[in-house]
């Protein structure tokens, strides 16, 4: 078996592990950015088997700097999507929020 039979590769930015809905990124990010062990990031995704985790990491290691350059761009798009969601929250979550806010200030007073 080669190491690319482990992934189905769907665009470019896109590659998953082959039999689940797990992108590369999501076990990389805990590899690289978190520092946990495979054994640590298989359990943490139940559909991935370890083999899969390993499989990912040496696919990273064997070419750091493509893989490591698509991490990024991953890191990069989930942050701006996140700081365009913060800045346009629905309604009801900024009024649920200004609640929290109060109930919080109410027990500490």
């Amino acid at each position: 078996m080669q190491l690319e039979d482990y992934f189905d590769v769907l665009q470019p930015d896109d590659i998953s592990l082959k039999g689940t809905r797990i992108g590369i990124e999501h076990i990389l990010d805990e590899y690289v950015n978190f520092g946990k062990s495979p054994e640590a990031i298989a359990e943490q995704f139940p559909t991935v088997t370890l083999e899969q985790v390993y499989a990912t990491i040496l696919y990273y290691l064997r070419d750091r700097e493509t893989v490591g350059q698509y991490l990024e761009d991953w890191v990069a798009y989930t942050t701006k999507a996140q700081q365009k969601h913060d800045r346009n929250l629905p309604p009801v979550v900024v009024r649920l929020r200004q609640l929290k806010a109060e109930r919080e200030k109410a027990t500490i007073s």
